[in-house]
């Protein structure tokens, strides 16, 4: 067992699957380094020099295995070498195609899933990969420390190092969505149990929405036996703010010591003051020029930015933009969908032929419906943050339409960048929708002709009601940054 007296160091630890760091092997066998962003990096830095930190993370890639062999690294930052056939059934085999098609419920049920032998070893892999963050944190934290987890990956994290460290404050938080019971009980029930135990480790659970918060209770209540403990407090407002939003999971005697976990929301918000400066430096100028020529003089636009995750539904917004053009046909030649979808873990197999899909229906509507001065879809599939940027100041309309969605940053991201003031059509399975719902145009994301009609009705509002919306979904975006968000959930920890 580790204990805190022998590595009494960080004082705030934040374990996650990708680190702020990353390293690429260059051919005369130098590594290079590449500093990453986010809420997380920008949490951190704001708890100030005084604080001991570290943040835990695995190494990704080969560069980033190399540099852990080299002792290379950064100050604060552990990078973990661990078995690339590990990481790969953890990640990949657990994380990704079993964890993640759960809670986004995207299983194409008559043949899917299967928990054969194949699942259980792979499962001993997520249990390894948990095992070294939990022991890696152990060995870091200094006595009382506060450690923040995130996201599924590491869902056995706090549960694992509880056992070893009781004396930690520990949070995890989870960036998707939590899938309703009676879903989430496909799984096997050991696994369903390992995994609400796991979680339940921890002092305090974050999600992103109250609906999420609440489905996760709904497993809990409908998983563990009554003797693990009871869900008590009141709903409320699910903030964590009073009496009346707290929850909390009661510990019974296998839980230990009359221990509680608190269930909390904390709603992540764009980063408004960093997204206005950096929309207006020079590359996103450029991008926009360029943009401007593929679009055409004129003409509205429709934009959508996205990974080519299958819950995102971009296929199902290009249909939606083929059966505009179809019934609406004052509409052809005066607007183009400029649609980014930036390729997303193309080593697996339902990722390549969903991404194919996506580049062969925008094709379909070019070929069907384009002319020589016209292009209806404008598909980039190269990431490109400032063309991204680029595309957001020109939109009229934005189209997020994921099938479901733990938040969906560029909801909120658009309204504050665009120039004009844009349309937001929003899917009612996003997380933002609960924020947004009042000033976005909510769509049925499986309704291909409903998804249509509301493009319609967002390219007809008028000017004047567009900037009135934009300005109150910018605010409401914005109204939990993420610096203090991070630093939300670290105060609740105490200390």
């Amino acid at each position: 067992m580790v204990t805190a007296q022998e590595s009494p160091r960080a004082q705030v630890l934040v374990a996650s699957n990708r680190g702020p760091v990353s390293y690429t092997l260059k051919d005369d066998g130098s590594l290079e380094s590449k500093r990453g962003g986010g809420g997380l990096v920008s949490g951190l830095s704001a708890i100030g020099s005084d604080v001991d930190s570290v943040w835990v993370c695995a190494a990704l890639s080969g560069g980033d295995r190399e540099a852990v062999r080299q002792g290379v690294g950064e100050q604060g930052v552990r990078m973990l070498d661990i078995d690339p056939e590990v990481f790969a059934d953890a990640y990949n085999g657990i994380a990704n195609s079993v964890l993640w098609f759960v809670q986004h419920m995207l299983y194409q049920i008559p043949l899917e899933p299967v928990f054969d032998a194949e699942f259980r070893r792979q499962w001993a892999s997520y249990e390894a990969y948990n095992r070294a963050f939990a022991e890696a944190l152990a060995a870091e934290a200094a006595d009382g420390a506060r450690v923040l987890v995130q996201d599924y990956h590491l869902a056995l994290v706090p549960g694992m190092l509880r056992e070893l460290r009781p004396d930690l404050r520990i949070g995890h938080f989870s960036h998707t969505p939590w899938a309703p019971v009676d879903y989430f009980r496909m799984l096997p029930d050991d696994i369903a149990e390992q995994l609400l135990r796991g979680m339940l480790g921890a002092d305090r659970l974050g999600f992103l929405t109250r609906r999420w918060a609440s489905a996760f209770l709904d497993s809990v209540a409908g998983v563990l036996p009554a003797e693990d403990g009871e869900v008590a407090g009141h709903e409320g407002d699910a903030s964590g703010g009073g009496p009346e939003g707290r929850r909390f999971f009661r510990h019974g005697a296998a839980g230990g010591q009359g221990r509680t976990t608190e269930i909390a929301v904390h709603s992540l918000g764009a980063d408004g003051d960093f997204l206005r400066k950096r929309s207006h430096e020079a590359d996103v100028e450029e991008r926009m020029a360029a943009l401007r020529e593929q679009i055409g003089a004129g003409r509205k636009t429709i934009v959508r930015v996205d990974r080519t995750e299958l819950s995102k539904n971009i296929v199902r917004g290009l249909l939606a933009y083929r059966h505009l053009l179809d019934t609406r046909p004052e509409w052809r030649e005066r607007v183009v969908h400029v649609a980014f979808a930036y390729p997303s873990r193309q080593d697996l197999a339902v990722y390549r032929d969903y991404t194919a899909e996506v580049a062969r229906v925008a094709e379909d509507i070019n070929s069907r419906y384009g002319t020589p001065g016209w292009t209806p879809v404008v598909l980039h599939v190269q990431d490109d943050f400032a063309r991204s940027l680029a595309a957001y100041r020109l939109a009229d309309v934005a189209l997020v339409n994921p099938v479901r969605d733990g938040m969906n940053l560029v909801a909120k991201e658009v309204p504050v960048v665009s120039d004009a003031g844009c349309v937001l059509v929003l899917s009612r399975e996003a997380g933002a929708w609960a924020e947004l719902r009042d000033d976005a145009l909510v769509v049925n994301p499986y309704d291909v002709t409903g998804t249509a009609a509301a493009l319609h009705a967002a390219l007809s509002l008028p000017e004047g009601e567009r900037a009135e919306r934009t300005k109150r979904l910018a605010a409401a975006g914005t109204a939990l940054p993420p610096r203090r968000w991070f630093l939300d959930q670290l105060e609740a920890l105490g200390g």
